[in-house]
């Protein structure tokens, strides 16, 4: 951004010690946002497992307490990602606590405390709408996260703007891919974190002040790829 538009903004980010969430929180703070975190690993801010109503209840408390208001908000923490063959129900049930319980719950504990021109961005998936095997309670989330999303919007007009992105192929690893694993995207790469990051300053900013109950896919254009057997040098082998 070129102007002082996130100066000293407040802004709250879940899942902000590691990957697309670490990217997110970085940026914010290059722009002089003041930025308060939670991730159940080691991180500057607060440090606590969001499945816990008591720790999202605690953070929240710690939010309003230091800042007493909040600009943007942006659930990013994933959830576990297990299929039907291995994933138990306790385990499920905390996919979805950490997938949509918890955006639900922190978005509600904050939200009279937003302050004009308020934006919520959720961190979907394009596994919102597509799957590989044994991955339905990571699928089951980001498909929980896609609906809460419009629904939000709906009841935070006038209050808060709510969209959602959904990242394809996200490498927070730093390597570097090549061969099949860059050319089946239409850009001809792999994702990397400031992809999304980038999105959501620009969600955030005044320049989408039009954009509310919107998912954006970012994902080099693969999903957008039809594929079938023997065609375009693609073969299924059962």
């Amino acid at each position: 951004m070129s102007s002082n538009y996130f100066l000293n903004k407040v802004v709250v980010v879940t899942g902000g010690a590691h990957g697309i969430g670490k990217e997110i929180v970085e940026s914010f703070k290059k722009e002089g946002a003041l930025v308060a975190t939670i991730d159940i690993n080691d991180n500057y801010y607060f440090k606590g497992d969001l499945s816990k109503k008591e720790i999202l209840e605690e953070f929240a408390n710690k939010v309003i307490n230091e800042f007493k208001r909040v600009d943007f908000i942006i659930n990013n923490a994933a959830p576990l990602s297990k299929g039907l063959s291995t994933c138990n129900y306790d385990e499920f049930e905390y996919a979805l606590k950490v997938g949509v319980t918890a955006p639900f719950y922190l978005t509600k504990l904050l939200m009279n405390y937003l302050t004009l021109n308020a934006c919520i961005i959720n961190i979907s998936s394009t596994r919102d709408r597509m799957s590989q095997q044994e991955t339905e309670s990571y699928s089951a989330a980001k498909g929980g996260i896609y609906a809460l999303t419009h629904a939000m919007a709906v009841t935070l007009a006038g209050k808060a703007r709510v969209n959602s992105i959904s990242p394809g192929w996200i490498d927070t690893t730093n390597s570097n891919f090549t061969g099949p694993d860059a050319t089946q995207h239409l850009v001809k790469r792999v994702g990397k974190p400031c992809d999304i990051a980038n999105m959501v300053l620009f969600l955030c900013s005044d320049k989408a002040s039009f954009i509310t109950g919107e998912n954006i896919t970012i994902d080099g254009g693969m999903s957008r790829l039809m594929i079938y057997h023997n065609d375009n040098k693609w073969k299924f082998e059962d």
